[in-house]
This record gives structure tokens, C-alpha cells and sequence, in this order.
């Protein structure tokens, strides 16, 4: 395994995230505060998610043919801008083109993931996506806390040339530091027939046509079992993981009485939690364990962390909700991670980027419909959101239970074979 390509990426999403966490608690009453409307502000809060929907696929097929590298540097540095352009951003405009570029840019995880299927074996694969995973709680971790000091002491343009600078370093370094390890990478020219249908013509196509063609892409590779139970599993627990915690933000003041400070704590707790566990013991326990199992563990546990919240009392959120909320951290921690690392070994070496693409893109529209739906089952009644998320994390317990029919050995062979030899 490289140490070093691993460090850049994981420094790659983990100031991904912090940017990222600094911005979100304050966009909408900093959109708010340029006039925006409720539509507008829910709109500004969910372009960063519709963006990664739409670039995933598009960022981890393109490292595909002409490398992860250039994917990356590119990326990097549109996330950067992006945040230059929310420090300046005073009109409702200008916030919402500075959101979709940092969706854009930061939609570079697929082929972050996809990197990592480069230069880890199979026995390794899990631990290095649980480092990345740990960005992820790490950054969620830092940027709320550091978004808050700077807002309050120097104001909302200095959280956005922080968040620029930061991530500006994070390209800096990838220049020196990152090498390409897709050695069936072509030519960048290549890049302008990524859409086509593999003809000598000029890629003038349709929208219909491209839509066409990214539908069959997306049918090939749900033809693969194991790969269309993991994408279908990651939707569903994705989407009831962000139902509940938009309905949570409402329930911890409204029946908890937490303040905001408080709040920001819990996520705090669970962020690190999360981090602990995919950083250090997640590669010892899927060793002793192996992925089938703790993905399905994974999803069970993180039913206990949703289903009950809202039944805890109300004197005790920081007691016995801190043993809810451990479940929830710890279920989050197994699942996310293991559900790459088994894609990837899962799906065609030549593929990676793009297979990586698809499910992120997956992770991303559960991402957009998740607030929505949170907050109109909580306008309902507050308990249904948390309700439903049980639900969803049981659906998907009950679909990781199908890839037990697909043994470990199964992994390196073609789609075709995979589904003429499943175990019993």
C-alpha cells in the first residue's frame, strides 16, 4: 500500500469536508440575510448535492480513461474557487453559483475511491476506505466548530477565504505529492468521447442522446448482482440516514430544549466517534469478521441509533441519547465504508472510476430527497421521520443479506460469472 497517495487523498476529502462543514450551518441565514425566500434557501442548500449527482459518475469515468490525477488536481482546484466565490457572494445569485461549483468540485470522491482501489489489495481495501470515511467524520467534526468562531469574530467573508485557502494548500500539495496510478490511462483528448457512443463522429450529441447513453452505462453496471444490491442498499440507508437528521436538528430544540451550541456537540460526538472507529479498528474488525458480515451488523446497529431517538426523555439527552447516538455513529462507521470496499472488489478493474461515479451519484440524489422528506414527515408528526429511517436501515439489512450469496472468491471474476455462481 502507498502511504503517501493515501495521505494526500485522505488530507483531499478531509478538507473537502471541512469546507463543506464550515459553510452548511450558516447558509441559511446567510442566504436569509440577501433576501432569499424559503424555495431559494432550500435550493441553495441542496444544489451542492444535485451537483455531486450529476458530476460523480462524469469526474470518476473521466479518471478512467485519461487517469485519477488530472481528475483530482481539477477538482481540487474548482473547489477552491468555488469558496472564493462564496466570500463574495452578496447576491442570492452569486450563493447559489458558489454552491454548485463546491458540488462540482467536491463530487471528486468517486475518483478519490477509485484511486484507492489502485493502490490497495483486497485484504487492505477496507481500511483504507474506513481513513476515508474518517475524513468524512473529521471534517464534520472541525467545520462546523471553526465556521462558528470565524463567522462570529471576523465575519462571512472570512469563512470563505479560509475554506478557499485551505483546500488551495490541499492543491499545492496534490501537485507534488500525487502521483497517477491508473496505468490504462490514455490520452486527455479522450475526454470529450466519454459520452459518445464509441464512433470516429464529433460528440455533438442531444441531451436525449447523452441521457441515453448514460442510462445504458448505468444499466451495464447494475447487470453486476452484487453491485445493484449495494447501490440499491447505499439509496436506502443514505436516504433515511438524512431523513432522520433533519428531523433531528428540529426535535433536539423543540422537545430537548438544546441550543444551538448544544446541538452542534451531538454531531460533534458523533463525528468523532465515527472517525475512532473507521481510523482504528475498522481494518482489525473486518479482518476477524470479513465485509458481508459487518455490513449487515452495520446496518442493524443503526437502527437502535435512529429508531429510538424521539423516545428518549426529555431530561435525558445527554445521557441515554448518548448511548442512542453511539449506536447511530457506530452503524454509520461500518456501513458507509465497507459499501465502497465491497463495490470495488465487486465490480470490473477497468471500471472503477466510473462504477464509483454511479454510486456516489446514488449517495448524492438520497442526499437531495433526504431534507425534503425529513422535514415533511416532521410537520406530520415529529416521531415518523425516525420511524421511517428504522425502516429504511431495516430494508437495507434485509438487501445486505443477499450478498451472502456471492463469495469472496467470486470477486476478480467478470459480472457474467458472478451470477452463474453464487454460494448457497
Amino acid at each position: 500500500m502507498k502511504k503517501s497517495p493515501l495521505a494526500i487523498l485522505f488530507l483531499t476529502v478531509l478538507l473537502d469536508l471541512v469546507g463543506f462543514g464550515i459553510v452548511l450551518p450558516l447558509l441559511p441565514t446567510y442566504a436569509k440575510d440577501l433576501g432569499a425566500s424559503p424555495f431559494m434557501i432550500g435550493l441553495i442548500t441542496a444544489i451542492y448535492s444535485f451537483m455531486q449527482f450529476i458530476f460523480a459518475p462524469l469526474w470518476g469515468k473521466l479518471s478512467d480513461h485519461i487517469g485519477r490525477r488530472p481528475v483530482m488536481l481539477s477538482s481540487i482546484f474548482m473547489a477552491s474557487v468555488s469558496y472564493l466565490f462564496f466570500a463574495h457572494a452578496t447576491t442570492v445569485l452569486l450563493l447559489v453559483l458558489s454552491r454548485g461549483l463546491s458540488g462540482i468540485g467536491s463530487a471528486n470522491i468517486a475518483a478519490a475511491q477509485a484511486y484507492i482501489t489502485d493502490v490497495t489489495d483486497s485484504e487492505n481495501r477496507s481500511k483504507a476506505m474506513g481513513m476515508l470515511g474518517a475524513a468524512f467524520g473529521l471534517g464534520f467534526v472541525i467545520g462546523p466548530l471553526l465556521g462558528g468562531i470565524l463567522k462570529t469574530n471576523y465575519g462571512i467573508e472570512m469563512v470563505g477565504y479560509v475554506a478557499s485557502g485551505l483546500i488551495g494548500i490541499n492543491f499545492i500539495l496534490a501537485v507534488f505529492l500525487l502521483s497517477e496510478t491508473n496505468r490504462e490511462a490514455t490520452d486527455i483528448r479522450q475526454a470529450f468521447s466519454l459520452l459518445s457512443d464509441g464512433s470516429k463522429r464529433p460528440r455533438l450529441h442531444s441531451l436525449r442522446e447523452k441521457a441515453l447513453v448514460y442510462l445504458d452505462n448505468v444499466k451495464e453496471a447494475v447487470s453486476n448482482p452484487p453491485v445493484a444490491l449495494l447501490m440499491s442498499s447505499n439509496f436506502i440507508y443514505t436516504l433515511g440516514i438524512v431523513n432522520m437528521q433533519i428531523a433531528a436538528i428540529l426535535l433536539w430544540k423543540e422537545y430537548f430544549n438544546a441550543t444551538e451550541q448544544q446541538t452542534g456537540y451531538l454531531f460533534a460526538y458523533v463525528g468523532i466517534v465515527t472517525a475512532a472507529v473507521q481510523a482504528g479498528v475498522l481494518g482489525k474488525l473486518n479482518k476477524k469478521f470479513g465485509e458481508h458480515r459487518l455490513y449487515l451488523w452495520g446496518h442493524a446497529v443503526t437502527f437502535i441509533g435512529v429508531f429510538f431517538i424521539p423516545f428518549i426523555p426529555s431530561s435525558s439527552l445527554f445521557s441515554l441519547g448518548l448511548v442512542i447516538l453511539l449506536f447511530y455513529a457506530l452503524g454509520t462507521s461500518l456501513v458507509y465504508p465497507i459499501n465502497i470496499s465491497m463495490l470495488s472488489l465487486y465490480s470490473y478493474k477497468q471500471k472503477q472510476g466510473q462504477i464509483m461515479g454511479y454510486n456516489q451519484s446514488v449517495n448524492a440524489l438520497a442526499r437531495i430527497l433526504g431534507p425534503f422528506s425529513g422535514s415533511i414527515l416532521y410537520g406530520i408528526y415529529p416521531d415518523i421521520p425516525f420511524i421511517v429511517a428504522g425502516v429504511l436501515t431495516i430494508t437495507g439489512t434485509i438487501i445486505s443479506l443477499g450478498l451472502f450469496r456471492y463469495s469472496i472468491e467470486a470477486l476478480d471474476r467478470q459480472p457474467e460469472q458472478l451470477r452463474e455462481s453464487p454460494e448457497a
